[in-house]
């Protein structure tokens, strides 16, 4: 494995802490011995050339040093590949690095790690979810929770898991449920009118909403959350529990896990690590082991 170090920066990231936190990580990495070089790009496709162009020429390791928005596009450049991703998570949400038990907004310890990883050779298989040739390691979001994605990218204001409550409660307003058809693991199809539905290859989003509760990103399967009609109240009533997990007990919310999903719904757009997929229909399918990520073995700790 190579000595250098390509950091794929989102500068603007948790409040412009983004190239703060790339300088710290950079000092600790530098320190033990890599070469280490930083990468932007001048908007988001130029950023993941860059990305794709420090793979093929080699690179020891891929690190993204933002939120899950520079995570999605640095999985682009190193799924299926040799390539090993580390994550230095300074976003707002970080909830590819919480579920794979990664430091959250601590430069110094993320690059220790990947550093100690990198100096051993060693490094933790974990699945990616696909639709098409893009990539993703949380959640897929499709109905209400894309609705409030969509607004929370708008926001420039509350900042962080704020943002996503006050996008919330904005869209409560124009709450509806929708006729959506499922289709698991190539099963017979499913029609329901659904408020959301969430295909977790990570458990949370947003910030820590534990959506899909459970899953996690090396059992090879998805979980999947349908939640049905329900009104503005219950929503309301239901929505705290979700940061707990606990929602899943809930009548109107279905649980169920699958390797493949397609879902097809009008007028209603994915979204995935908070990135926008595209209109339904839409099928993500789990691939196992897709990613080389320098993070600790499953069940050392949720590192915040």
């Amino acid at each position: 494995m190579g000595d250098d170090i390509t950091l794929l920066v989102n500068p603007a990231a948790g409040r412009g802490g983004g190239s703060r936190a790339a300088l710290r990580a950079a000092r600790v990495l530098r320190a033990a011995g890599f070469s280490v070089r930083a990468v932007t790009g001048v908007d988001a496709p130029d950023a993941a050339r860059r990305a794709r162009e420090a793979v093929a020429d080699g690179t020891g390791a891929l690190v993204a040093v933002g939120g899950d928005g520079v995570v999605s596009l640095a999985l682009g450049a190193v799924a299926e590949t040799s390539t090993p991703l580390g994550i230095v998570a300074a976003g707002t949400g970080n909830d590819t690095a919480r579920a794979c038990g990664l430091p959250i907004r601590a430069p110094e310890a993320a690059a220790t790690l990947m550093a100690e990883a990198l100096a051993a050779g060693a490094s933790r298989r974990v699945d990616l979810g696909r639709v098409g040739e893009r990539w993703f390691a949380g959640v897929l979001a499709a109905g209400f929770d894309s609705r409030v994605t969509d607004r929370g990218n708008r926001m420039r204001w509350p900042r962080g898991r704020l943002r996503y409550d006050a996008a919330v409660l904005a869209e409560l307003a124009a709450l509806h449920a929708v006729p959506c058809r499922i289709r698991l693991d190539g099963g017979p199809w499913s029609e329901r009118d659904i408020t959301l539905v969430a295909v977790g290859n990570g458990p949370s989003y947003g910030g820590g909403l534990r959506i899909c509760a459970g899953a996690r990103p090396d059992d090879g399967h998805f979980t999947v959350t349908v939640v049905g009609r329900v009104s503005r109240t219950t929503l309301v009533r239901v929505y705290p529990r979700v940061y707990r997990g606990t929602h899943l007990g809930h009548p109107a919310v279905s649980a169920f896990t699958a390797t493949r999903v397609e879902l097809d719904a009008p007028g209603v757009t994915g979204y995935a690590d908070g990135e926008p997929l595209g209109p339904l229909p839409l099928t993500a399918t789990c691939v196992p082991g897709a990613l080389r990520l320098l993070a600790p073995p499953a069940g050392a700790g949720s590192g915040g």
